[in-house]
């Protein structure tokens, strides 16, 4: 990966900021990078989970919505159109499935830390109180940038909206993470939907085509439970993709993490070498994580996060 790094004066409040580059890719072409890619019991399983050809989406707030324009209600969108038939996958992404040159020199994340706030660098010793852990912080923010991120977030800020609602087809953001998103609703509405829906219903990561939960994802900021979509659940203590973060505070990377970045495309580390765009904007903010996407089209995304609250 190329990533730029650097301090400086940032707004008030905020820890710091970054991006991350992604493309719109064939999802065809998507899955058979995930399946070559495939060498564990796990990634087996994921890139065997995965559908042929289209991905069915249960989703809501577009404007062809059947149960009125930009309603919230669900509806199956099973129509192998473009929203079902491409991915947009991270630079970053793309390199460990092979999809870009390992070797490719764009940038593919930029991180900006705050110069005036106190960071602890050095984790082995533990976080020092009223310090904030570079380290974590900075491995969330590359997290994203390997491709931990969802397109549900873009349909949460822009249907309905002021902007919006948008057709369905104008939301072709489901990123690599997403086709393990999936909830009770989806898979009864059909088995194998992946749950693509900007509301409070329980969303969880699975690998095994929504048969086994493993873990809760965060269901957005605007109308899911007030945190990015492109989080673990809040508070759950699933791993370093918790949308919170307090001062003093060691965090971790956990086997949850670890297996969701293994089944996106990139392996363990005693796993063999593998065989032979649009910019979303994020920001690190004082007692939270925020991340704020741009689509030319639409309407800027939220920022990302959740105060931590007060024990």
């Amino acid at each position: 990966m190329n990533i730029n790094v650097n301090f400086t004066t940032l707004g008030s409040g905020i820890l710091g900021q970054s991006s991350h580059t992604e493309s719109v890719l064939n999802y065809s072409t998507a899955r058979a990078a995930l399946e070559a890619d495939a060498k564990f019991a796990n990634d087996i399983t994921a890139a065997g989970s995965l559908p042929a050809s289209s991905i069915p989406l249960y989703i809501n707030g577009t404007s062809d919505n059947p149960n009125g324009s930009g309603s919230l209600v669900p509806y199956l969108d099973n129509n192998n159109s473009v929203n079902n038939t491409t991915v947009r996958i991270t630079t970053a992404n793309q390199k460990a499935l092979g999809l870009l040159a390992a070797n490719a020199t764009g940038v593919d994340a930029s991180i900006t830390f705050k110069s005036s706030f106190s960071f602890d660098f050095n984790p082995a010793d533990g976080i020092t109180a009223g310090q904030y852990d570079f380290v974590g912080i900075a491995t969330h923010e590359i997290g994203h940038a390997l491709g931990f991120v969802s397109g549900v977030d873009v349909l949460d800020t822009n249907s309905p909206g002021t902007n919006g609602p948008f057709l369905a087809d104008q939301f072709n953001y489901v990123s690599t993470l997403d086709r393990f998103r999936f909830s009770s609703d989806a898979t009864t509405a059909l088995p194998g939907a992946r749950d693509w829906l900007a509301d409070t219903r329980a969303k969880y990561f699975s690998i095994d085509g929504g048969n086994t939960l493993l873990a809760q994802f965060s269901t957005g900021q605007i109308h899911g439970d007030g945190n990015q979509a492109s989080h673990w659940k809040y508070n759950l203590g699933i791993g370093i993709m918790d949308p919170t973060v307090a001062s003093g505070v060691l965090l971790s990377i956990s086997a949850l993490d670890t297996e969701a970045f293994d089944v996106i495309g990139w392996n363990l580390a005693d796993a063999p070498e593998p065989g032979t765009m649009a910019l979303c904007a994020t920001a690190i903010v004082f007692l939270a994580f925020r991340r704020n996407k741009a689509p030319a089209t639409f309407a800027a995304t939220p920022s990302e996060g959740r105060t931590e609250p007060l024990s």
